[in-house]
């Protein structure tokens, strides 16, 4: 099979454990077993905040924080991006291309999607309470409603006391 012939698979990926887990479930599943070979050509996309969007507000005072939090934003996206590199070195998966997109995760995953014609979007699931999903809305859910392709929900499995 060359390899202009095989599927694609978007990773969304953030700063949190979950989605690290998600990349690492990921690569030893559909990766790591082929060694040299992988069935899909992988794209990790993390999405990153716009100071705007993190900051919530605007009016008296909003313009000075702004640069301060996208300093912020901009360390956090490349601290996301090197972890998500140095994964994927340890696990010898050496073509994935990390890209960082801005805007919002739900929109720049369902967007990374139809950019690279993917036919697999795997996400973590952040596991959410009712309240706090119905507040902030989950990205999974969203994408799983709105991408067109297969979405795969990464679970961290919980540990049971």
């Amino acid at each position: 099979m060359a390899t202009s012939e095989k599927q694609v698979m978007v990773v969304g990926i953030d700063d949190s454990e979950h989605s690290t887990y998600a990349l690492e479930w990921t690569l030893d599943h559909f990766f790591v077993p082929f060694a040299s070979n992988p069935p899909f050509k992988l794209f990790i996309v993390h999405a990153k905040p716009t100071a705007t969007s993190a900051v919530g507000l605007a009016g008296p005072g909003a313009a000075e924080v702004l640069p301060y939090v996208d300093a912020d934003l901009k360390k956090i996206a490349s601290r996301v991006v090197e972890k998500a590199k140095d994964l994927c070195i340890s696990k010898s998966v050496h073509d994935a291309v990390v890209e960082v997109v801005e805007g919002d995760a739900r929109n720049v995953l369902c967007e990374a999607v139809e950019k690279h014609h993917a036919s697999v979007l795997a996400v973590g699931s952040h596991g959410y309470g009712a309240i706090k999903r119905a507040v902030l809305g989950s990205v999974s859910d969203y994408c799983s409603h709105h991408a067109h392709c297969s979405v795969m929900i990464v679970k961290k499995p919980k540990i049971k006391h």
